[in-house]
């Protein structure tokens, strides 16, 4: 989903080396971005657009934080997501696929940054009517802290990807537990 994609582009080494990095400054990021969400940018943002990116994506990240841990959404909340969709105006486009369901498509009359916004702005906002809010959650890895939409059948996934989170906590917490039971097995050995 281009929303999450663009959350987490403020990105941390889940393995725990406190390593971090902005990925909006990245050239190669910033243009696969575009490229997968097929943005209407044709230009690498200006540093006053990338403040506007850094403010929107601290806004979002907020939204995300207070749906994550189970908030309703705020009406000032509400209010400025629409805020924020207000600068891409869209023209609907109706799709009919070769033996499939038709469906409405949307194309930004805005293009550059601004539009590009309210093209992220939007898709957060669909996901919020016609997804299910509980699902948006944040990678319970401390280190990582990614954002994702659980689309398990149960809505019981905490990581963002259990073969790299996910094996890493379990590892974690077997060795945490393993350290535990060691120093309890000393103090109990007679001197």
């Amino acid at each position: 989903m281009l929303w999450d994609d663009f959350l987490n582009s403020e990105w941390r080494d889940w393995r725990g080396s406190g390593r971090s990095e902005d990925r909006l400054e990245r050239k190669d990021w910033v243009e696969e971005l575009i490229r997968n969400h097929r943005l209407r940018v044709s230009a690498l943002p200006t540093a006053q657009e990338m403040d506007k990116l850094r403010s929107f994506r601290s806004f979002l990240l907020g939204v995300v934080r207070s749906i994550a841990t189970g908030e309703a959404l705020h009406e000032s909340q509400v209010k400025e997501l629409n805020r924020w969709m207000e600068g891409g105006p869209l023209v609907r486009r109706l799709h009919a696929g070769m033996d499939g369901p038709m469906a409405i498509g949307y194309r930004p009359l805005e293009s550059g940054w601004q539009g590009a916004i309210a093209e992220i702005a939007g898709s957060f906002a669909v996901t919020l009517a016609e997804g299910e809010a509980s699902r948006i959650r944040i990678c319970t890895n401390p280190d990582c802290l990614w954002v994702y939409y659980d689309d398990t059948r149960n809505r019981s996934k905490r990581y963002c990807d259990e073969k790299a989170c996910g094996n890493l906590m379990k590892v974690r917490r077997f060795r945490a537990k393993k350290k535990q039971n060691d120093s309890s097995d000393k103090q109990d050995e007679p001197k």
